[in-house]
């Protein structure tokens, strides 16, 4: 049985930007994505540590990639969302719509 996991809104914005990069995708892409989709910077402090923590949930992976010449021989991690994470990010999504389906009429744009 799969753990349930509780995401917070920087968790799944994360978790959706590394599903839409594709697999192998480096936190400068994952920023870059981050601040055109949402219109606000993305810190390296809190973006390393949802990652961390993310990865500490299961949720995602990492792997080490090639280096760059520009990064000075430091090796770059490739993060990719791991099949709990897609399970979990499915669960969220779930439940924002099962909360929201009303929200229209509520809000009186329907």
């Amino acid at each position: 049985m799969q753990q349930e996991h509780r995401l917070g809104k920087f968790e799944c914005q994360i978790l959706i930007t590394l599903l839409r990069l594709g697999s192998l995708a480096f936190a400068v892409d994952v920023t870059r994505q981050l601040e055109s989709d949402t219109g606000r910077s993305v810190s390296r402090g809190a973006l390393y540590a949802t990652l961390d923590r993310l990865e500490r949930k299961g949720l995602l992976e990492w792997e080490t990639a090639a280096t760059t010449s520009a990064r000075g021989g430091l090796p770059r991690r490739a993060f990719s969302v791991t099949a709990e994470g897609t399970e979990a990010l499915r669960q969220a999504y779930a439940h924002l719509r099962q909360v929201t389906t009303d929200l229209a009429d509520v809000l009186g744009e329907r």
